[in-house]
């Protein structure tokens, strides 16, 4: 790997990793294009952007990482609860999904699920606006739906989102508690990763892992700010339009 392609995964970390797109497709397909093995070394380098995205949301909600949200927390680790048994227990069968074929096919149902919910979605002053506010039979469910997200292209943010909309969330609280969930999320996945791979970090080029982390650190932040934004005008529609476009542009290509 050279800095021009830690530059790109970076970017594609940072951009997609807190976007209903996959992060994972998107590195998969991605690092295809560039003609990057999935060697020890790409994978260590994987676990280094990853924490990146973990200290984007760090910087992000820096004031809800204190003891004052000590309930909102527990929510969040029931939420984790779920993804955290499955993903410990299969993931020597999860890691077997990771296959171009499978993702396309999971952008695009993902996408066509989109499109279903926002169809019948309609946001009012019923819906839970303070993600705070949400109960742990909530919590709970969208830890559940986030268990869907292990299949490779089903995206952990869209997986997230869905779930918390489903419940009774207004589309802005489903991302931020999307965002807030990805925290122990990816610190497990990252902590179990950096234990099967901290090995392959020695010798490895600084210059390559600094530019990739800082690269999806940077993308990461803006990019959920502006996500943030985007959602006070904007539904999810063009989310599900665009998975099934790529989605559908993959299946072809491998033709």
């Amino acid at each position: 790997m050279d800095i021009l392609q830690a530059f790109i995964l970076g970017i594609i970390e940072g951009f997609t990793e807190f976007l209903p797109v996959s992060s994972t497709g998107h590195l998969i397909v991605v690092s295809h294009w560039l003609s990057l093995p999935q060697s020890d070394a790409n994978k260590a380098f994987e676990v280094i952007i990853q924490f990146a995205a973990i200290l984007a949301v760090i910087a992000n909600y820096k004031d809800k990482f204190s003891l004052k949200h000590k309930v909102l927390w527990s929510k969040l680790i029931l939420a984790f609860i779920p993804i955290g048994i499955f993903g410990l227990l299969f993931h020597h069968q999860i890691k077997a999904l990771f296959t171009v074929p499978i993702v396309s096919t999971m952008f695009i149902i993902g996408g066509v699920v989109f499109l279903v919910v926002e169809y019948f979605y309609k946001e009012g002053p019923e819906h839970i606006t303070d993600m705070e506010s949400l109960t742990y039979r909530q919590a709970l469910w969208i830890g559940i739906a986030q268990v869907f997200a292990l299949i490779p292209g089903t995206s952990r943010a869209g997986a997230t989102i869905i779930g918390a909309m489903l419940v009774g969330l207004s589309r802005k609280a489903s991302a931020e508690f999307s965002f807030l969930l990805a925290f122990p999320v990816l610190t497990a996945a990252a902590g179990f990763d950096l234990l099967r791979h901290y090995q392959d970090f020695e010798g490895a080029n600084f210059l390559i892992m600094f530019t990739g982390f800082v690269t999806a650190f940077i993308v990461a932040y803006l990019t959920m700010k502006l996500f943030i934004s985007f959602l006070q005008k904007y539904t999810f529609v063009g989310f599900g339009i665009y998975r099934i476009l790529f989605g559908g542009a993959l299946l072809w290509l491998m033709h």
